[in-house]
């Protein structure tokens, strides 16, 4: 089920967008406009009631976690990117999962890699500011100034130490509640965000962070990890998966959305163990809510005054348990640990052209800036392909490295695709079903009369809209 209601019943969203033909206008006509007339436009500027009453929304919005307050142009960008996949919004078939969760299967890896070929990490390290030399056109990083351990360091650098910056983190000032503990927000901007405010302030080149980071209200949401510890949840899960959790195979494939939850609450368990060490008999699930200052429909508060247990009741009571076996299975049957993370959906914050600095801003001798606040043409934030693309292109430019850095998948450039995705998006509707202003539908029927035995007419057919 990608989506239940009713207390763990299916929520009958049966794999249909269900878009009407006005909210259909208004997706196409995002799909057309260029980036520059979306600079600062929210996605409730381009979208109405219409789009937002839609199941394309429900499952647009939880599982990348936008909200209509959010960028329409970062909105437009996704739409173009993996248009190729709009087939399996509805049961998110398109995603690919590492065997174990992200930390273990790549961090590490990497980390061990790098040190491996004599990379120097220096831990407990908190970058204040980088001196930089800002005339006659090039901009040069001079010398970087920290704190280890709470004492002052400099490292000064020539034109040929390359320093690249990652700017800003969604995960920054991120705290851990308890089983019996609320997770508190702290409204610090941290070190990335504190570093990326003091370069912005050197050169405008250096990009806008205010633009994301200046309103927590809008970018904070709470998550959660809940652990099953005995064998009482699992079936619960199991009647919603259809998949046994323990089979050691992906178990949900992708989140499951809640539609009636007053926290518009979502959950996720990927193939089991996630965590090398964890225990046979335990399951980690991955729990969020994307509304955050509402009661919940069982724990009367909102998530972010919430307990891990009282999140687990939450969660428990939407899946279907009997309210008189939710608080002690909360208690005793799960350990679950909530995080607030103030700057989380701070990606998608509105935004113009330039708010972010480009990867290497023009005249930059020796600084760049890689990650998901700097600017690369036609990628989405919030992916691991993002953060490599910046990389290669910062390092490829700045070492002169006579290379091109891959482009991004061009799907939307293909109109095999665009065609495909006009059929899902439709709900399989055919192109003579859905309603047309009179000229266009008259236009319509000669246009396709005269089509025939033609390649087009057989493009139309193979796409699936006549």
């Amino acid at each position: 089920m990608r989506a239940t209601q009713n207390q763990g019943q299916d929520g009958k969203t049966d794999g249909k967008f269900t878009i009407d033909d006005q909210a259909t206008k208004e997706i196409i006509e995002l799909f057309l406009s260029t980036e520059e007339s979306l600079n600062d436009k929210k996605i409730n500027e381009v979208f109405s009631e219409h789009f937002f009453k839609s199941n394309f929304w429900l499952y647009w919005r939880t599982m990348f976690a936008f909200e209509e307050w959010h960028s329409a142009m970062e909105m437009r960008r996704y739409i173009m990117r993996f248009i190729h996949h709009l087939g399996g919004l509805p049961d998110l078939s398109a995603l690919k999962f590492t065997k174990f969760n992200q930390y273990e299967s790549l961090v590490l890896p990497l980390v061990a890699h790098l040190k491996a070929n004599g990379v120097q990490f220096m831990y407990n390290t908190v970058v204040t500011d980088i001196e930089t030399d800002i005339s006659a056109g090039r901009k040069t990083a001079k010398k970087i100034l920290y704190t280890q351990d709470g004492k002052a360091g400099t490292i000064n650098l020539t034109e040929n130490d390359f320093v690249f910056v990652t700017n800003g983190s969604i995960t920054e000032s991120s705290s851990l509640g308890d089983h019996k503990t609320p997770a508190k927000i702290n409204t610090s901007p941290g070190g990335s965000w504190g570093l990326w405010k003091k370069l912005a302030s050197k050169d405008p080149a250096f990009g806008k962070p205010d633009k994301f980071c200046g309103d927590i209200d809008k970018t904070k949401f709470v998550s959660a990890t809940i652990t099953t510890l005995d064998d009482k949840i699992p079936p619960y899960i199991e009647k919603i998966c259809k998949r046994d959790p323990f089979a050691g195979t992906v178990v949900t494939g992708g989140i499951v959305s809640v539609k009636d939850s007053n926290w518009l609450l979502s959950w996720t368990l990927n193939r089991q163990p996630h965590f090398q060490k964890q225990g046979k008999n335990e399951l980690v699930v991955w729990f969020y809510a994307l509304f955050n200052d509402v009661p919940g429909n069982y724990v009367k508060k909102p998530i972010t005054e919430c307990t891990g247990i009282e999140i687990a009741e939450e969660w428990l009571y939407h899946m279907g348990v009997p309210e008189n076996q939710i608080h002690d299975l909360a208690v005793n049957s799960t350990n679950t640990v909530p995080v607030m993370m103030p700057y989380v959906m701070s990606y998608f914050m509105p935004r113009a052209l330039g708010d972010r600095p480009l990867v290497v801003p023009e005249g930059s001798v020796n600084l760049a800036f890689i990650g998901n606040f700097a600017e690369t043409e036609r990628d989405t934030v919030f992916t691991t392909e993002y953060s490599v693309r910046t990389a290669m292109e910062a390092v490829y430019t700045l070492l002169n490295v006579d290379r091109g850095v891959p482009e991004t998948f061009a799907s939307c450039f293909d109109i095999r695709v665009l065609l495909t995705a006009t059929r899902q998006l439709l709900d399989g509707k055919k192109i003579t079903e859905i309603k047309l202003p009179f000229i266009l539908q008259w236009l319509e029927r000669k246009g396709l009369d005269k089509a025939k035995g033609t390649f087009v007419h057989e493009m139309l057919e193979k796409s699936g809209l006549i």
